[in-house]
């Protein structure tokens, strides 16, 4: 695998880069490039992994020779899954291996670099404000995307209606152009996790208990925004720990 350049990652917004690149790199061989991937994941062949390159590039090739290696590796033998699975159930493997990799490759650097305990969980944040390569492979993305731009038509309401537009009003991903305007975020600037407490922010994804009425970020109680398209009434953990009157 190719390592040259990594003495020039030493800071967090450095490390985020280099894994923005092989991301995209990603999920251009799983998605445009997919043909191509597909031919090249031949079972016939040795044990074969998927690379992502900060410059955008991506290849299938053999595991590096040098134990250990340079850079933690891809999951090995993705080519020998290929005709045994559904080409969608192959698909999704591959995508959530990519997710792994991307995620060791860069808290590999955190560890080499010496990033103290704020700078990973920045790194962290970072990464998680950005879609998964599963849910870009798989189209989640881009529906969390068209629902947000949807809910956005609704300031000025706190959205604490049971519907769907209503429990995932506050899913946001800094990289995208559309999302809330500057007074929706002062309206809610004051409003208050009930998991951590800390402040809304509009580049957090958040979720309304339909029961206690409170809003909780989406980390704090493990909610993604795809997960979120599917719960028709939520419930926090407080409220759903809750027993029912007798």
């Amino acid at each position: 695998m190719d390592g040259s350049g990594l003495n020039d990652l030493r800071t967090v917004e450095e490390v985020f880069n280099d894994l923005k690149g092989r991301r995209n790199a990603l999920i251009k061989a799983l998605t445009t490039d997919f043909a191509e991937f597909y031919k090249q994941c031949d079972p016939e062949k040795e044990n074969l992994c998927l690379y992502g390159f900060p410059n955008g590039l991506w290849e299938v090739n053999l595991p590096a020779e040098e134990v250990p290696p340079e850079l933690p590796e891809p999951a090995l033998g993705i080519n020998f899954a290929r005709d045994g699975m559904q080409e969608k159930d192959w698909l999704a493997l591959v995508a959530v291996h990519s997710d792994a990799w991307l995620l060791s490759v860069a808290f590999y650097f955190g560890a080499r670099f010496g990033f103290d305990r704020a700078d990973r969980k920045r790194l962290f944040n970072m990464i998680n404000d950005l879609p998964t390569i599963f849910e870009d492979v798989n189209g989640a993305a881009q529906k969390q995307a068209k629902d947000k731009s949807s809910v956005s038509n609704h300031s000025g309401s706190k959205f604490k209606s049971n519907s769907k537009a209503g429990q995932i009003s506050k899913a946001q991903v800094k990289d995208e152009d559309e999302g809330f305007d500057e007074e929706d975020d002062d309206e809610h600037g004051e409003t208050l996790c009930g998991a951590c407490g800390e402040n809304y922010s509009s580049d957090q994804f958040w979720i309304l208990c339909d029961l206690c009425e409170r809003w909780f970020h989406g980390k704090c109680v493990k909610i993604t925004p795809a997960k979120a398209e599917h719960i028709k009434q939520y419930k926090c953990p407080s409220c759903s720990n809750k027993r029912p009157h007798p």
